[in-house]
C-alpha cells in the first residue's frame, strides 16, 4: 500500500530553508538596562546559559527558562522569540 501524500506543505531538505528562530534577549536587556550579571542573579541561571540564549546558540528551548526570562524582563514570549521566514 502506497503512503498518501500529505496535502500540507512539505519541509525542505535543508532545515535552514524553514526559516530562523531568533531570541531577542540582548535587545530586551538593553531596553530594560539590565546586565548579564543582574539577569543571571534575578533568573537564578548561569551566565554561560544566558550567553547561549543571548547569542542564539541554543538548539532546544526550555519552557522554564523562557518563563523566567519573560518574568524578570517583564515581557511576553512574542517579545523574546521571533520567527523569521526563509528568504531566497
Amino acid at each position: 500500500m502506497q503512503k498518501k501524500e500529505n496535502p500540507l506543505r512539505q519541509l525542505p531538505a535543508n532545515s535552514a530553508e524553514c526559516g530562523e528562530i531568533r531570541i531577542n534577549l540582548i535587545q530586551l536587556m538593553e531596553k530594560k538596562n539590565i546586565s548579564m550579571n543582574q539577569l543571571s542573579f534575578r533568573t537564578e541561571m548561569q551566565r554561560t546559559q544566558l550567553r547561549n540564549y543571548r547569542d542564539n546558540k541554543i538548539q532546544r528551548l526550555d519552557i522554564d527558562i523562557l518563563k523566567r526570562l519573560c518574568y524578570v524582563l517583564e515581557c511576553n514570549l512574542h517579545d523574546l522569540i521571533e520567527y523569521i521566514p526563509f528568504q531566497e
